[in-house]
Protein backbone atom coordinates (compact mmCIF):
# COMPACT_ATOMS: atom_id res chain seq x y z
CA UNK A 1 0.00 0.00 0.00
CA UNK A 2 0.96 3.65 -0.37
CA UNK A 3 2.73 5.45 2.15
CA UNK A 4 1.77 9.54 2.44
CA UNK A 5 5.18 10.44 0.48
CA UNK A 6 4.17 8.41 -2.50
CA UNK A 7 0.58 9.75 -2.20
CA UNK A 8 2.75 13.07 -1.98
CA UNK A 9 4.30 12.25 -5.29
CA UNK A 10 0.84 11.20 -7.40
CA UNK A 11 -0.10 14.80 -5.88
CA UNK A 12 3.03 15.95 -7.80
CA UNK A 13 1.43 14.42 -10.59
CA UNK A 14 -1.82 16.20 -10.53
CA UNK A 15 0.21 19.07 -9.83
CA UNK A 16 2.30 18.98 -13.31
CA UNK A 17 -1.67 18.19 -15.15
CA UNK A 18 -3.14 20.97 -13.79
CA UNK A 19 0.09 23.64 -14.45
CA UNK A 20 -0.62 22.64 -17.89
CA UNK A 21 -4.22 22.18 -19.04
CA UNK A 22 -4.67 25.85 -17.19
CA UNK A 23 -2.33 27.75 -19.54
CA UNK A 24 -4.57 26.43 -22.57
CA UNK A 25 -8.34 26.81 -21.14
CA UNK A 26 -7.45 30.56 -19.26
CA UNK A 27 -4.82 32.25 -21.10
CA UNK A 28 -5.14 30.91 -24.56
CA UNK A 29 -8.48 31.70 -24.89
CA UNK A 30 -7.84 35.18 -23.60
CA UNK A 31 -5.43 35.52 -26.30
CA UNK A 32 -7.79 34.69 -29.09
CA UNK A 33 -10.86 36.56 -27.86
CA UNK A 34 -8.94 39.82 -27.37
CA UNK A 35 -5.26 39.85 -28.70
CA UNK A 36 -7.11 38.35 -31.93
CA UNK A 37 -10.62 39.13 -32.01
CA UNK A 38 -11.76 36.55 -32.40
CA UNK A 39 -15.79 35.64 -31.33
CA UNK A 40 -15.50 34.18 -27.77
CA UNK A 41 -17.41 30.84 -29.14
CA UNK A 42 -14.07 29.92 -30.88
CA UNK A 43 -12.03 28.69 -27.81
CA UNK A 44 -15.11 27.82 -26.35
CA UNK A 45 -15.58 25.20 -29.06
CA UNK A 46 -11.87 24.29 -28.77
CA UNK A 47 -12.20 24.06 -24.28
CA UNK A 48 -14.96 21.77 -25.13
CA UNK A 49 -13.39 19.58 -28.00
CA UNK A 50 -10.66 18.75 -25.17
CA UNK A 51 -13.64 17.98 -22.74
CA UNK A 52 -15.60 15.85 -24.89
CA UNK A 53 -12.97 13.76 -25.62
CA UNK A 54 -12.95 12.82 -22.23
CA UNK A 55 -15.97 11.01 -22.38
CA UNK A 56 -13.42 8.17 -23.36
CA UNK A 57 -12.18 8.47 -19.54
CA UNK A 58 -13.97 5.11 -18.67
CA UNK A 59 -11.99 3.47 -21.37
CA UNK A 60 -8.44 4.86 -20.61
CA UNK A 61 -9.30 3.26 -16.97
CA UNK A 62 -10.38 0.15 -18.25
CA UNK A 63 -7.38 -0.14 -20.58
CA UNK A 64 -5.11 0.76 -17.54
CA UNK A 65 -6.61 -2.21 -15.58
CA UNK A 66 -6.32 -5.26 -18.35
CA UNK A 67 -2.77 -3.85 -18.92
CA UNK A 68 -1.28 -3.98 -15.67
CA UNK A 69 0.83 -0.96 -16.52
CA UNK A 70 -0.44 1.94 -15.71
CA UNK A 71 2.73 4.23 -15.00
CA UNK A 72 2.73 3.74 -19.05
CA UNK A 73 -0.57 5.77 -19.10
CA UNK A 74 0.06 8.09 -16.90
CA UNK A 75 3.41 9.59 -18.22
CA UNK A 76 2.21 8.70 -21.77
CA UNK A 77 -0.63 10.40 -21.29
CA UNK A 78 1.23 13.76 -19.73
CA UNK A 79 3.79 13.34 -22.85
CA UNK A 80 0.56 13.72 -25.02
CA UNK A 81 -0.94 16.94 -23.13
CA UNK A 82 2.49 18.95 -22.99
CA UNK A 83 3.08 18.44 -27.02
CA UNK A 84 -0.82 19.47 -27.25
CA UNK A 85 0.17 22.49 -24.93
CA UNK A 86 2.86 23.91 -27.10
CA UNK A 87 1.24 23.02 -30.91
CA UNK A 88 -1.89 24.84 -29.17
CA UNK A 89 0.95 28.13 -28.30
CA UNK A 90 1.54 27.27 -32.30
CA UNK A 91 -2.15 27.85 -33.05
CA UNK A 92 -2.17 31.96 -31.77
CA UNK A 93 0.25 32.53 -33.50
CA UNK A 94 -0.72 30.45 -36.90
CA UNK A 95 -4.19 32.59 -36.17
CA UNK A 96 -2.95 35.72 -36.58
CA UNK A 97 -1.60 35.15 -40.08
CA UNK A 98 -3.98 32.07 -41.34
CA UNK A 99 -7.38 31.65 -39.63
CA UNK A 100 -7.97 28.16 -41.47
CA UNK A 101 -4.16 26.76 -41.06
CA UNK A 102 -4.63 28.00 -37.44
CA UNK A 103 -7.69 26.28 -36.73
CA UNK A 104 -6.33 22.88 -38.37
CA UNK A 105 -3.34 23.31 -36.06
CA UNK A 106 -5.54 24.11 -33.19
CA UNK A 107 -8.14 20.79 -33.45
CA UNK A 108 -5.15 18.75 -33.15
CA UNK A 109 -3.64 20.67 -30.36
CA UNK A 110 -6.88 20.53 -27.99
CA UNK A 111 -7.56 16.44 -29.36
CA UNK A 112 -4.51 15.92 -28.33
CA UNK A 113 -4.67 17.68 -24.81
CA UNK A 114 -8.35 15.66 -24.00
CA UNK A 115 -6.44 12.41 -24.90
CA UNK A 116 -3.66 13.39 -22.91
CA UNK A 117 -5.96 14.70 -19.76
CA UNK A 118 -8.03 11.34 -20.25
CA UNK A 119 -5.33 8.78 -20.08
CA UNK A 120 -2.76 10.79 -17.61
CA UNK A 121 -5.89 11.49 -15.32
CA UNK A 122 -7.62 8.67 -15.23
CA UNK A 123 -5.21 6.21 -14.95
CA UNK A 124 -3.68 8.16 -12.21
CA UNK A 125 -6.96 7.68 -10.08
CA UNK A 126 -7.01 4.49 -10.91
CA UNK A 127 -3.33 3.90 -9.47
CA UNK A 128 -4.30 6.28 -6.25
CA UNK A 129 -7.72 4.23 -5.62
CA UNK A 130 -6.39 0.14 -5.86
CA UNK A 131 -2.77 1.09 -4.28
CA UNK A 132 -4.16 3.08 -1.23
CA UNK A 133 -5.08 1.55 2.05
CA UNK A 134 -8.90 2.16 2.40
CA UNK A 135 -8.65 4.25 5.68
CA UNK A 136 -6.75 6.12 3.32
CA UNK A 137 -8.41 6.82 -0.39
CA UNK A 138 -10.38 9.90 0.62
CA UNK A 139 -7.50 11.67 2.28
CA UNK A 140 -5.29 10.67 -0.89
CA UNK A 141 -8.31 12.06 -2.97
CA UNK A 142 -7.91 15.17 -1.33
CA UNK A 143 -3.90 15.70 -0.96
CA UNK A 144 -4.44 15.01 -4.60
CA UNK A 145 -6.87 17.71 -5.59
CA UNK A 146 -5.36 20.44 -3.54
CA UNK A 147 -1.98 19.81 -4.92
CA UNK A 148 -3.55 20.50 -8.37
CA UNK A 149 -5.28 23.61 -7.54
CA UNK A 150 -2.17 24.69 -6.09
CA UNK A 151 -0.12 24.08 -9.42
CA UNK A 152 -2.95 25.60 -10.99
CA UNK A 153 -2.71 28.81 -8.92
CA UNK A 154 1.11 29.08 -9.49
CA UNK A 155 1.43 28.45 -12.89
CA UNK A 156 -1.23 31.20 -13.66
CA UNK A 157 0.35 33.44 -11.15
CA UNK A 158 3.99 33.24 -12.14
CA UNK A 159 2.97 33.04 -16.33
CA UNK A 160 0.92 35.82 -15.61
CA UNK A 161 4.28 37.99 -14.56
CA UNK A 162 6.23 36.10 -17.48
CA UNK A 163 4.11 37.01 -20.55
CA UNK A 164 3.82 40.62 -19.87
CA UNK A 165 4.67 42.10 -22.51
CA UNK A 166 3.11 39.84 -24.38
CA UNK A 167 4.91 38.46 -27.57
CA UNK A 168 3.94 35.47 -29.44
CA UNK A 169 7.85 34.65 -29.25
CA UNK A 170 7.35 34.80 -25.54
CA UNK A 171 4.06 32.52 -25.41
CA UNK A 172 5.95 30.05 -27.52
CA UNK A 173 9.34 30.03 -25.29
CA UNK A 174 7.20 29.66 -21.99
CA UNK A 175 5.13 27.12 -23.03
CA UNK A 176 7.63 24.52 -24.19
CA UNK A 177 9.69 25.34 -20.81
CA UNK A 178 6.35 24.30 -19.10
CA UNK A 179 5.43 21.11 -21.15
CA UNK A 180 9.13 19.77 -20.86
CA UNK A 181 9.03 20.36 -17.14
CA UNK A 182 5.55 19.21 -16.31
CA UNK A 183 6.38 16.21 -17.92
CA UNK A 184 9.48 15.54 -16.40
CA UNK A 185 8.15 15.94 -13.03
CA UNK A 186 5.47 13.89 -13.59
CA UNK A 187 7.81 10.88 -14.70
CA UNK A 188 10.23 11.57 -11.85
CA UNK A 189 6.97 11.32 -9.40
CA UNK A 190 5.86 8.34 -10.99
CA UNK A 191 9.30 6.08 -11.21
CA UNK A 192 9.47 3.07 -9.59
CA UNK A 193 6.18 3.56 -7.43
CA UNK A 194 4.42 0.83 -9.29
CA UNK A 195 6.66 -1.64 -8.82
CA UNK A 196 6.17 -1.60 -5.55
CA UNK A 197 2.22 -2.26 -5.20
CA UNK A 198 1.71 -5.49 -4.60
CA UNK A 199 -0.35 -7.43 -7.28
CA UNK A 200 -3.96 -7.64 -6.88
CA UNK A 201 -5.56 -10.54 -8.70
CA UNK A 202 -8.17 -9.55 -11.54
CA UNK A 203 -11.92 -10.24 -11.09
CA UNK A 204 -14.16 -10.78 -13.09
CA UNK A 205 -16.15 -8.00 -14.75
CA UNK A 206 -18.41 -7.23 -17.64
CA UNK A 207 -17.27 -5.33 -20.56
CA UNK A 208 -17.44 -1.78 -20.14
CA UNK A 209 -20.98 -0.59 -22.17
CA UNK A 210 -22.04 -3.28 -19.67
CA UNK A 211 -20.42 -2.14 -16.54
CA UNK A 212 -21.72 1.34 -17.66
CA UNK A 213 -25.23 0.57 -17.94
CA UNK A 214 -25.41 -1.55 -14.27
CA UNK A 215 -24.47 1.29 -12.50
CA UNK A 216 -26.51 3.61 -14.71
CA UNK A 217 -29.34 1.43 -13.45
CA UNK A 218 -28.66 2.27 -9.55
CA UNK A 219 -31.22 5.02 -9.04
CA UNK A 220 -28.78 6.79 -6.67
CA UNK A 221 -25.79 6.80 -8.94
CA UNK A 222 -27.57 8.01 -11.52
CA UNK A 223 -29.37 11.09 -9.33
CA UNK A 224 -25.79 12.02 -8.28
CA UNK A 225 -24.82 11.52 -11.75
CA UNK A 226 -27.15 14.59 -12.71
CA UNK A 227 -25.95 16.69 -9.87
CA UNK A 228 -22.64 16.33 -11.12
CA UNK A 229 -23.63 17.46 -14.27
CA UNK A 230 -25.72 20.23 -13.81
CA UNK A 231 -22.78 22.03 -10.58
CA UNK A 232 -20.50 21.18 -13.09
CA UNK A 233 -22.33 22.96 -15.62
CA UNK A 234 -22.51 26.51 -13.05
CA UNK A 235 -19.03 25.33 -12.47
CA UNK A 236 -16.99 25.77 -15.74
CA UNK A 237 -19.16 28.60 -17.20
CA UNK A 238 -17.64 31.24 -16.47
CA UNK A 239 -14.05 29.10 -17.47
CA UNK A 240 -13.73 31.15 -20.91
CA UNK A 241 -15.42 34.18 -20.25
CA UNK A 242 -13.27 35.82 -17.05
CA UNK A 243 -10.17 36.50 -18.44
CA UNK A 244 -11.63 38.21 -21.76
CA UNK A 245 -14.58 40.12 -19.27
CA UNK A 246 -11.44 41.42 -17.24
CA UNK A 247 -9.41 42.56 -20.32
CA UNK A 248 -12.52 43.92 -22.05
CA UNK A 249 -14.75 45.51 -19.65
CA UNK A 250 -11.83 46.06 -16.59
CA UNK A 251 -8.84 46.75 -18.99
CA UNK A 252 -6.85 43.89 -17.41
CA UNK A 253 -3.43 43.31 -19.95
CA UNK A 254 -2.94 39.47 -20.43
CA UNK A 255 -0.83 39.13 -17.66
CA UNK A 256 -2.88 40.96 -15.56
CA UNK A 257 -5.93 38.52 -16.40
CA UNK A 258 -3.87 35.21 -16.08
CA UNK A 259 -2.40 36.43 -12.55
CA UNK A 260 -6.32 36.56 -11.90
CA UNK A 261 -6.65 33.69 -12.68
CA UNK A 262 -3.98 32.55 -10.04
CA UNK A 263 -6.16 34.47 -7.85
CA UNK A 264 -9.14 32.77 -8.21
CA UNK A 265 -7.20 29.21 -8.17
CA UNK A 266 -5.49 30.08 -4.77
CA UNK A 267 -9.24 31.17 -3.17
CA UNK A 268 -10.08 27.73 -4.66
CA UNK A 269 -7.17 25.96 -2.98
CA UNK A 270 -8.13 28.70 0.03
CA UNK A 271 -11.14 26.90 0.30
CA UNK A 272 -10.84 23.61 0.08
CA UNK A 273 -8.34 23.63 2.52
CA UNK A 274 -11.03 25.64 4.70
CA UNK A 275 -13.87 22.39 4.56
CA UNK A 276 -10.89 19.84 5.44
CA UNK A 277 -10.25 21.72 8.80
CA UNK A 278 -13.52 22.40 9.62
CA UNK A 279 -15.36 18.80 8.63
CA UNK A 280 -12.05 17.10 9.80
CA UNK A 281 -10.44 18.70 12.47
CA UNK A 282 -13.40 20.43 13.62
CA UNK A 283 -16.05 18.42 12.81
CA UNK A 284 -18.16 21.04 11.98
CA UNK A 285 -20.91 20.08 9.39
CA UNK A 286 -21.35 17.69 6.79
CA UNK A 287 -20.45 17.41 3.85
CA UNK A 288 -24.12 17.95 2.13
CA UNK A 289 -23.94 21.41 4.27
CA UNK A 290 -20.51 22.27 2.63
CA UNK A 291 -22.22 21.26 -1.06
CA UNK A 292 -24.51 23.55 -0.28
CA UNK A 293 -22.51 26.34 1.52
CA UNK A 294 -20.42 26.36 -1.99
CA UNK A 295 -23.03 26.59 -4.46
CA UNK A 296 -24.86 29.77 -2.43
CA UNK A 297 -21.55 31.27 -2.25
CA UNK A 298 -20.56 30.67 -5.95
CA UNK A 299 -24.01 32.38 -6.28
CA UNK A 300 -23.26 35.46 -4.45
CA UNK A 301 -19.84 35.83 -5.50
CA UNK A 302 -21.59 35.87 -9.40
CA UNK A 303 -23.82 38.19 -8.80
CA UNK A 304 -21.27 40.18 -7.50
CA UNK A 305 -18.85 39.89 -10.32
CA UNK A 306 -22.28 40.73 -12.63
CA UNK A 307 -22.70 44.14 -10.51
CA UNK A 308 -19.26 44.91 -11.63
CA UNK A 309 -17.85 44.51 -7.60
CA UNK A 310 -13.70 45.32 -7.49
CA UNK A 311 -12.91 42.02 -9.55
CA UNK A 312 -10.48 40.88 -7.63
CA UNK A 313 -11.44 40.05 -4.54
CA UNK A 314 -15.23 39.25 -6.19
CA UNK A 315 -13.16 36.69 -8.29
CA UNK A 316 -10.98 35.60 -4.99
CA UNK A 317 -14.39 34.70 -3.31
CA UNK A 318 -15.99 32.83 -6.30
CA UNK A 319 -12.09 30.68 -6.06
CA UNK A 320 -13.43 30.15 -2.46
CA UNK A 321 -16.67 29.08 -2.53
CA UNK A 322 -15.89 26.92 -5.85
CA UNK A 323 -13.29 24.95 -3.81
CA UNK A 324 -15.62 24.66 -1.22
CA UNK A 325 -18.05 22.84 -3.14
CA UNK A 326 -15.36 20.64 -5.20
CA UNK A 327 -13.85 19.41 -2.18
CA UNK A 328 -16.86 18.97 -0.56
CA UNK A 329 -18.23 17.04 -3.99
CA UNK A 330 -14.99 14.99 -3.89
CA UNK A 331 -15.70 13.49 -0.37
CA UNK A 332 -19.35 12.95 -1.62
CA UNK A 333 -18.19 10.64 -4.56
CA UNK A 334 -15.70 8.59 -2.20
CA UNK A 335 -18.69 8.33 0.13
CA UNK A 336 -21.32 7.06 -2.52
CA UNK A 337 -18.18 4.91 -5.26
CA UNK A 338 -18.42 2.05 -2.86
CA UNK A 339 -22.39 2.03 -2.81
CA UNK A 340 -24.17 -0.63 -4.92
CA UNK A 341 -23.11 -3.59 -6.85
CA UNK A 342 -20.05 -4.70 -5.33
CA UNK A 343 -16.91 -4.42 -7.27
CA UNK A 344 -18.19 -1.26 -9.95
CA UNK A 345 -16.13 1.84 -7.77
CA UNK A 346 -13.72 2.38 -10.49
CA UNK A 347 -16.98 2.10 -13.33
CA UNK A 348 -18.82 4.67 -11.18
CA UNK A 349 -15.87 6.95 -10.44
CA UNK A 350 -15.42 6.76 -14.53
CA UNK A 351 -19.08 7.56 -14.91
CA UNK A 352 -18.60 10.42 -12.89
CA UNK A 353 -15.65 11.76 -14.57
CA UNK A 354 -17.67 11.84 -17.77
CA UNK A 355 -20.24 13.68 -16.51
CA UNK A 356 -17.50 16.12 -14.95
CA UNK A 357 -15.93 16.38 -18.34
CA UNK A 358 -19.05 16.75 -20.74
CA UNK A 359 -20.41 19.40 -18.56
CA UNK A 360 -17.21 21.40 -18.30
CA UNK A 361 -17.37 21.00 -22.23
CA UNK A 362 -20.88 21.94 -22.39
CA UNK A 363 -20.64 24.42 -19.86
CA UNK A 364 -17.50 26.65 -20.90
CA UNK A 365 -18.76 26.88 -24.64
CA UNK A 366 -22.10 27.78 -23.65
CA UNK A 367 -20.91 30.74 -21.35
CA UNK A 368 -18.82 31.64 -24.34
CA UNK A 369 -21.56 31.67 -26.81
CA UNK A 370 -24.39 33.69 -24.59
CA UNK A 371 -21.92 36.33 -23.89
CA UNK A 372 -20.89 36.47 -27.94
CA UNK A 373 -24.40 36.56 -28.84
CA UNK A 374 -25.38 38.89 -25.91
CA UNK A 375 -22.69 41.31 -27.58
CA UNK A 376 -24.34 42.21 -30.49
CA UNK A 377 -27.02 43.73 -28.55
CA UNK A 378 -25.39 45.10 -25.21
CA UNK A 379 -22.21 46.79 -23.70
CA UNK A 380 -19.46 44.01 -22.76
CA UNK A 381 -20.13 44.45 -19.34
CA UNK A 382 -23.60 44.07 -19.57
CA UNK A 383 -23.57 41.10 -21.83
CA UNK A 384 -20.95 39.27 -19.28
CA UNK A 385 -22.76 40.10 -16.30
CA UNK A 386 -25.84 38.36 -17.55
CA UNK A 387 -24.18 35.21 -18.42
CA UNK A 388 -23.05 35.36 -14.78
CA UNK A 389 -26.34 35.53 -13.17
CA UNK A 390 -26.94 33.08 -15.56
CA UNK A 391 -24.35 30.70 -14.07
CA UNK A 392 -25.47 31.84 -10.72
CA UNK A 393 -28.96 30.79 -11.09
CA UNK A 394 -27.68 27.14 -11.94
CA UNK A 395 -25.49 27.25 -8.55
CA UNK A 396 -28.97 27.81 -6.49
CA UNK A 397 -30.66 25.05 -8.54
CA UNK A 398 -27.37 23.08 -8.01
CA UNK A 399 -27.81 23.53 -4.12
CA UNK A 400 -31.31 22.14 -4.22
CA UNK A 401 -30.41 19.15 -5.86
CA UNK A 402 -27.94 18.45 -3.27
CA UNK A 403 -30.38 18.58 -0.60
CA UNK A 404 -31.29 15.02 -2.16
CA UNK A 405 -28.60 13.82 -3.72
CA UNK A 406 -25.54 14.53 -1.60
CA UNK A 407 -25.54 11.98 1.17
CA UNK A 408 -26.44 13.29 4.80
CA UNK A 409 -23.16 11.50 6.97
CA UNK A 410 -20.58 12.81 7.50
CA UNK A 411 -17.30 10.69 5.63
CA UNK A 412 -14.18 11.68 7.16
CA UNK A 413 -12.17 13.63 4.35
CA UNK A 414 -8.97 13.15 6.19
CA UNK A 415 -9.21 9.99 8.06
CA UNK A 416 -7.16 9.58 11.02
CA UNK A 417 -4.77 6.39 11.11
Amino acid sequence: MLSWIQIARFGLVQMALGSIVVLTTSTLNRLMVVELSLPAVLPGLLVGLHYGIQVTRPGWGYRSDVTGNRTRWIVGGMAALGLGAVLAAFGIVVLADSFTAGLALSVVAYTLIGLGVGASGTSLLALLASATAPRRRAAAATITWLMMILGIALTAGVIGQLLDPYTPARLLKITGALAVVATLLAALAMGRIERGVPAVPPTPAPKLMAGLAEVWAEPRARAFTLFVFLSMTAYFMQELILEPYAGLAHGFTPGQSTSLSGAQNGGVFIGMVTVGIMATGLRIGGLRHWVIAGCLGSALALAAIAAQAPLLPATIALGFFNGMFAVAAIGAMMALAGEGRASREGTRMGLWGAAQAVAAGFGGLTGAALADLLRTGLPDAQAFGTVFVIEAGLFLLAALMATRTVPAPTPTLVPGE
